[in-house]
């Protein structure tokens, strides 16, 4: 695996090819890398695998110069094809231990969690992140469990040491919210991919998020 950087989990695009308004995934990657963002999930739910690493190797062709980390969605052999930087996984898929010893020491592993007992238990994994899904209802996690709520996550940070990634309804006017109630990420869908000026929409959330992180660096 590649990941010779530290990964900055401030700012996460994950991919919807179905929310990009007809436009190329690769250019709202540019689009989004160019505004600001720290990390891109490539998520592809319906293409076969020989498209999921095309699309792969050309999204890290675009992030790998600026240094970017790239992860791919549930995919681990799709990671270890495109050279990505790690992997993010849901209840379903491989488990992270598994994932980790495939992957290597370096990659990048995120773990899905819905609920306090999977984030506890989650807690305790070789894994980088918990994303924490849904923060809000959204109907691109159709298949996800109970909203979190601002209130969960202030519920869930003092449980678990972990950096955590909030997705699920996150944008412009929901991402201050988030960051003060303990997120140290954003996890963005549709707030970028379906955005008419995607670099613009990622620019407006990276201020936010370093505004956040200002305010906790001010009172820390």
């Amino acid at each position: 695996m590649n990941n010779p950087w530290k990964a900055d989990f401030g700012l996460m695009l994950v991919t919807d090819r179905g929310l990009s308004c007809g436009r190329p995934i690769e250019s709202i990657v540019e689009a989004a890398a160019a505004g600001g963002v720290t990390i891109v999930q490539l998520r592809e739910k319906e293409a076969t695998t020989r498209e999921f690493v095309a699309i792969g190797r050309r999204v890290a062709g675009i992030l790998r110069p600026r240094r970017i980390p790239l992860i791919i969605n549930d995919r681990v052999d799709v990671a270890l094809a495109v050279l990505a930087d790690g992997v993010h996984l849901g209840a379903s898929d491989m488990p992270a231990e598994d994932a980790r010893a495939i992957l290597g020491p370096r990659a990048i592993i995120g773990l899905s969690v819905e609920n306090e007992k999977q984030a506890v238990e989650a807690g305790r994994l070789d894994v980088d992140y918990l994303g924490v899904s849904p923060v809000f209802p959204t109907p691109t996690k159709t298949d996800a469990g109970a909203a979190w709520g601002v209130e969960g996550l202030w519920r869930l940070r003092p449980l678990v040491r972990k950096p955590l990634v909030a997705i699920g309804g996150i944008n412009a006017q929901t991402a201050a919210r988030v960051l003060e109630a303990g997120a140290d990420g954003l996890a963005v869908v549709s707030a970028i991919c379906s955005a008419p000026d995607p670099g613009a929409a990622a620019e407006g959330l990276r201020r936010l998020v370093d505004a956040a992180r200002a305010r906790r660096r001010a009172v820390s």
